[in-house]
């Protein structure tokens, strides 16, 4: 049962665009679906190791995150700019949509730009330490040793399923989108991104 509880959490925990969504969706319009895949699965990946260690240790995670809050806020705020400008720039250029072959070679660009984007962005924290205190506080992972793995796990798996879902669709049908549409929908990642970022500074010296 809290295996499905914890696909369900995960599926559902990627769906809002956020900074994560919204770098992997850039990255299959951009280039192709291997670059959004790739993307997607390191967010997974990142999604179980999160989990897990707010399992592990809630309690201390808490204390030590909330320490360097502000340090992460600015550099998050920092990168969120820097791939919105980015996204900006994309959307003023012309584009005309075609398929790509996939990379021959492995490029680290979209595991270094997820991992960059979690690692600075305290609320990811905040979530799975409150998913991990809202399974054990239901005694999910409180049965064997291997519980609090499983959980993470399946969590980790609902997102990499949201997340390939997302690069297939977007890769395969973004061809079908008429130029000035491919544009605008830049343009509206690069404003999203650009809000992300403007309410992480604003998290600084607001409380809400």
């Amino acid at each position: 049962m809290f295996l499905l509880v914890g696909l369900i959490l995960g599926f559902v925990a990627a769906i809002p665009l956020g900074p994560v969504n919204a770098f992997v969706i850039s990255q299959s319009m951009k280039r192709n679906f291997f670059h959004g895949f790739v993307a997607g699965a390191t967010a997974a990946v990142l999604d179980f190791l999160y989990c897990l260690i707010s399992l592990l240790g809630i309690a201390l995670i808490t204390v030590n995150i909330t320490r360097f809050q502000i340090p992460l806020k600015i550099a998050a705020g920092i990168i969120m700019l820097i791939i919105g400008w980015r996204l900006y720039l994309t959307s003023k250029k012309p584009v005309i949509p075609k398929q790509e072959k996939l990379p021959t070679s492995f490029t680290p660009r979209p595991i270094l730009g997820v991992i960059l984007l979690y690692v600075s962005n305290p609320s990811l924290y905040f979530f799975w330490i409150w998913a991990a205190g809202w399974a054990a506080g239901h005694g999910w992972i409180l049965n064997y040793a291997a519980a609090p793995y499983l959980f993470a796990a399946s969590c980790g798996l609902g997102g990499f399923i949201w997340y390939t879902v997302v690069s297939y669709y977007v890769s395969h049908h973004h061809h079908q989108f008429k130029p000035r549409t491919f544009q605008r929908i830049f343009l509206i990642l690069a404003i999203v991104m650009t809000g992300f970022a403007v309410y992480t500074f604003a998290g600084i010296f607001l409380h809400f």
